[in-house]
């Protein structure tokens, strides 16, 4: 997770979220904004503290106009920032605004003499870690340009007779607190960056492994596609041969035998709807078929379908409390809570058990069974692609449930259940009721 600003100023709003290029680009800049506010209260009190405690005479008209345009220049990069999204050039504009500035500063109290020379490094520390190559090398040339210039002219420090002796002392002490100060703000602000660019290493990781998981649903989707295309034919002939035999006078006149045709016939029908959702489905474009639904009855008519094709073991189900929360939902959400309870009835022939509950923002459809529950390494690898106990070639309806929860802004968690057996729940945000 990304470090967020130390100031309140510059502090990111809660609709920011991610940790992608562009949002990290604009961490950092907060970073350097952080540092800019750093250094105009710095010098403000370095300032004042020379002129009225030392007695040091001081251009301060000039200075101080050098820190107003320091701080008018953050405020505004801060309304700039709020956009999101910060190039390498607006970066590297802002550094250099702080050698600028810098440079001004020492220029007109000492030039190269002054012991908070050595602050230059610090922009210098922060281009080699933020700016692409070319940037940086262009930021080292002006800041080695703008130290030359700052030893060849500036205006030396006008010292009182009182503190003349005490000169060597005064540039030891202030050469000791510009390193002090200088590897302070590098090892804040390196490691605060640090953390944000490995946090962008992380979700492009990420991003990585779903776009792999997307190739996989992809290959599913066309593999079923083309498997529903070809169980068409054989599924219409077996319809045909099924209804010839009905009309057999053996089987006719044998109730078990017609009891048993009708129910192959009823598995037959079956499967050809199966194979016609998935056919459809492979055609249909996907916002088509997403919509708010009431989350009590699209799970209760998904309960029902269910019953109807549980060969054995009871279902329990507790709807209650859900009220009118709304969920978005459509045929990939429905085949995910019904591979669910289809690994659960696998697992625990003698009950499975559904139930829902919801508070302000998210809606918990959790599936628990009486089985065996998860291995160490089952639950470490739940959601991933043909990752089951069952053997080769399983695991597609937890990988699938991970998937349709994923999209819809949710996710999917597993775990065993103190007493026995396994607990998977989906949990998803709740949508806007329907009126």
């Amino acid at each position: 997770m990304m470090d967020s600003p130390l100031l309140a100023l510059t502090r990111r709003s809660a609709a920011q979220a991610g940790s992608s290029h562009d949002s990290t680009a604009a961490q950092n800049m907060r970073q350097l904004l952080q540092l800019r506010w750093m250094a105009v209260a710095g010098q403000l009190i370095t300032i004042l503290v020379v002129q009225f405690a030392l007695g040091i005479d001081l251009p301060l008209f000039p200075m101080m106009v050098i820190i107003a345009l320091q701080a008018f220049a953050n405020i505004v990069s801060f309304l700039l920032v709020t956009r999101g999204r910060v190039t390498n050039v607006e970066l590297m504009l802002g550094l250099l605004f702080d050698v600028g500035s810098l440079t001004a500063q020492l220029s007109l109290s000492g030039g190269a003499t002054n012991p908070f020379v050595s602050l230059f490094l610090i922009q210098v520390v922060l281009s080699a870690i933020l700016l692409e190559t070319w940037s940086v090398w262009v930021l080292v040339v002006l800041t080695a340009v703008c130290y030359a210039g700052l030893a060849a002219d500036s205006r030396p420090l006008d010292y009182p007779p009182s503190i003349a002796p005490f000169v060597g002392e005064l540039n030891a002490l202030g050469a000791w607190l510009s390193f002090l100060l200088s590897g302070t703000l590098v090892a804040m602000f390196v490691t605060r960056i640090s953390r944000n660019l490995r946090a962008r290493d992380a979700f492009l990781a990420d991003l990585r492994q779903r776009a792999a998981e997307e190739d996989g649903i992809v290959r599913i989707g066309l593999f079923a596609s083309g498997a529903a295309h070809e169980l068409g034919t054989p599924l219409a002939s077996l319809a045909v041969i099924l209804s010839d035999w009905r009309r057999l006078p053996k089987i006719a006149e044998d109730p078990e035998l017609a009891g048993e045709l009708a129910e192959m016939q009823a598995e037959v029908e079956r499967c050809k709807a199966i194979v016609t959702d998935i056919l459809h489905s492979a055609g249909e474009p996907r916002g088509e078929a997403m919509q708010s639904v009431p989350a009590h009855a699209f799970l209760h008519d998904i309960v029902e379908e269910w019953r109807a094709t549980l060969a054995s073991g009871p279902l329990s189900v507790d709807l209650h409390g859900l009220g009118d929360a709304a969920v978005v939902a459509g045929p990939s959400l429905r085949q995910a809570v019904w591979n669910l309870l289809d690994n659960a009835a696998e697992a625990s022939p003698t009950g499975v058990a559904l139930a829902a509950t919801c508070d302000r923002d998210e809606l918990t459809i959790a599936v628990t069974d009486q089985g065996r529950g998860f291995t160490e390494s089952q639950l470490a690898s739940v959601g991933k692609l043909y990752h089951s106990g069952k053997g080769a070639g399983h695991g597609v309806g937890l990988f699938l449930a991970s998937n349709v929860a994923r999209r819809l802004g949710g996710r999917l968690e597993a775990m065993n259940r103190p007493g026995g057996g396994a607990d998977v729940r989906l949990v998803l945000p709740l949508a806007k009721p329907r009126r």
